[in-house]
């Protein structure tokens, strides 16, 4: 991937750009098999915007993006819709997405007198504890976890993934991307573990929810899911980072760095341990993101050129 000067770099310099990069969580991608009907689902009974929408029809899909605020600082939903597909396998690894709201009571209601969403679990603290929590599923079958909260400027809170070594998940999230570990929880009257990290506080920001279940080290990915996007200063150092680490961890470098074509927003994509996808993307210090990345792919993750990312939202 480097060369000359930067191919002498140590492992503790380059390590050392995550802890520097100014990295933050963009947008989740998965696929619905109708557009319009979960667009009028998350609007009508989570309250999201609608934020951009566009079809391509030379490659038969459409895309639209949905959240609570703008996306040049706030977290987006990036729904893909490929002609003629109206089902997908979400599997077992990818778990929900959530919400928090001021009154979960008023929101599951708000969800109950709608014809396309549904309650899966009612309104009440979690066991144990005093959070109150409900559990809402979209046409698709996506999960939705509502939390009781005060206000916050992210509502779109969590993305919960099923890891099969927390420990290891930790330390790739940790020393790849730069993450902090908010929280760790051990839950062993129901045999599992989770972990909360990000690049913020959990009632600031949009975190990854890691879940052990004691036991279980692989998960069906399914085909529904495809990936989070990550927002970076850097995309050519991100990915010299993670590349370092996935030889330590485990994981892949799906796409080395570099622009997308036709567009000048610079991309790396990768898997973390687990195969989860990601995708890091160069953007601005102004926080900008780009209009069009669509990513039609398998479940990855990709890290996105920050500056890059503003420019296409112009």
């Amino acid at each position: 991937m480097a060369s000359g000067s930067e191919a002498e770099k140590s492992p503790e310099v380059v390590l050392e750009w995550p802890k520097k990069d100014k990295k933050r969580l963009l947008h989740a991608v998965y696929r619905v098999g109708d557009l319009d009907r979960t667009i009028k689902c998350y609007t009508e009974c989570f309250g999201m915007k609608l934020l951009r929408k566009r079809d391509v029809p030379e490659e038969k899909y459409t895309n639209a993006f949905l959240g609570f605020g703008p996306e040049d600082t706030n977290f987006a939903l990036e729904l893909t819709y490929n002609y003629g597909v109206d089902k997908y396998d979400i599997g077992a690894g990818f778990g929900h997405f959530a919400i928090a709201t001021e009154d979960v009571y008023k929101l599951a209601e708000k969800i109950k007198s709608s014809c396309c969403c549904k309650i899966t679990r009612e309104p009440g603290p979690v066991k144990g504890g005093s959070t109150v929590i409900a559990f809402a599923q979209d046409p698709d079958g996506y999960m939705f976890e509502l939390i009781q909260r005060g206000p916050t400027p992210e509502p779109l809170c969590q993305v919960m993934l099923r890891v099969g070594d927390l420990d290891r998940s930790i330390k790739f999230y940790e020393k790849a991307l730069g993450m902090k570990l908010l929280r760790k929880k051990d839950v062993p009257d129901y045999k599992y573990t989770i972990a909360m990290l990000g690049y913020a506080d959990e009632d600031k920001t949009t975190v990854i929810e890691l879940t052990y279940n004691y036991g279980v080290t692989e998960y069906t990915k399914g085909n529904a899911y495809a990936q989070v996007a990550i927002g970076t200063e850097d995309v050519y150092k991100s990915a010299e980072a993670v590349e370092l680490v996935t030889k330590e961890l485990g994981g892949k470098i799906l796409r080395q760095p570099g622009p997308l074509p036709g567009l000048n927003t610079k991309i790396a994509s990768f898997l973390d341990p687990d195969g989860w996808k990601v995708h890091i993307i160069r953007i601005s210090s102004k926080r900008t993101v780009p209009k069009f990345i669509v990513l039609n792919s398998t479940v990855d993750k990709v890290l996105v050129d920050n500056a890059d990312f503003l420019k296409e939202l112009q």
